[in-house]
């Protein structure tokens, strides 16, 4: 049986793509308080992001089933290859497929904002490719990462530290090390997402030796480390605001606080892990309305005043 456009739209679990474009809009909004904004590398940037993204859910899929992780203990949403509603093959050629898309947007990308210097391009080009690998062997191939408890790292630096200064040297033409605070800032909400999925996951991982870092360290402080994340996600991008204080709307992205103060205690009340679930796509939420705020209030801050 032939999936259906339904059956690929779920499977590209498209909830995850506001992480995707969190640490994109954070790169664009840096860049353009400094009046390098380009329109077309944001489009491109974006798009390649999305690729990389869904590539990373449909590995996910595929790894996770062929590992035994998406088994019967699984309390999450059903998987499409465990659902039975797309074969393994199907997903094996849908990968390829986004491996070809996010090459394809990425050397654009790396085309028009590069500026013609060999060397930053084959520097981007390599970070490209890592991305691609991390994408997929987060929970495919013979020795997943995610298995041995990295994915926490992995997310961090490619959602956080690659994501955002990636975006903002590829329109700026330079960095700033100040820019690592926001920066960190993204890759921590990011790595909340997926701390939640995995305090959810944390019985079904550990059945097939999944170590994440719930399982390594216990449902009970994981929700302590949650927390850390979420209160360490607002301290960095609090003190980048200090530090390039202009005008009190910069501040305007501490109205995303309740957002992120009703994550953290649901996650620590709620014991039943199918109830995790909204909260995955809350986290997601909550990250970019913190990185919209964050930037419209800078761009406030820049050209109003």
């Amino acid at each position: 049986m032939t999936p259906t456009f339904k059956v690929w739209l779920k499977a590209f679990r498209l909830r995850t793509l506001f992480l995707a474009l969190a640490c994109i809009f954070m790169g664009s909004s840096l860049a353009a308080v400094d009046h390098k904004f380009s329109m077309l590398i944001f489009i491109l940037s974006c798009l390649t992001a999305i690729f990389l993204q869904i590539l990373s859910n449909l590995a996910n899929d595929y790894g996770d089933y062929v590992h035994g992780a998406d088994s019967v203990y699984r309390v999450g949403p059903k998987r499409a290859v465990q659902a039975g509603e797309i074969s393994a093959s199907a997903m094996k050629r849908a990968i390829y497929l986004f491996v070809f898309l996010s090459l394809v947007t990425g050397l654009y990308l790396l085309y028009v904002g590069i500026h013609f210097s060999p060397l930053n391009f084959f520097g981007f080009f390599l970070l490209g490719i890592l991305a691609i690998i991390a994408a997929i062997k987060y929970t495919a191939g013979s020795k997943p990462y995610g298995y041995a408890g990295l994915g926490d790292i992995a997310v961090f630096i490619f959602f956080g530290w690659v994501g955002v200064m990636g975006t903002y040297y590829l329109q700026a033409g330079a960095l700033k090390s100040e820019l690592f605070l926001p920066a960190t800032s993204c890759g921590l909400f990011s790595v909340g997402v997926l701390n939640i999925n995995n305090i959810r996951d944390i019985e079904s991982d550990s059945m097939a030796g999944k170590k994440s870092i719930p399982v390594r360290i216990g449902r009970h402080k994981a929700k302590i480390y949650h927390w850390l994340l979420l209160f360490a996600g607002v301290i960095f991008t609090f003190i980048y605001t200090i530090v390039n204080y202009i005008h009190p709307s910069q501040f305007v992205f501490l109205l995303s606080l309740p957002m992120f103060i009703k994550n953290g205690a649901m996650i620590w009340k709620i014991s039943d892990p199918q109830k995790l679930n909204p909260y995955l796509k809350q986290m997601a939420i909550s990250t970019l309305i913190f990185v919209i705020t964050f930037g419209a209030g800078l761009l406030l801050a820049t050209f109003a005043f």
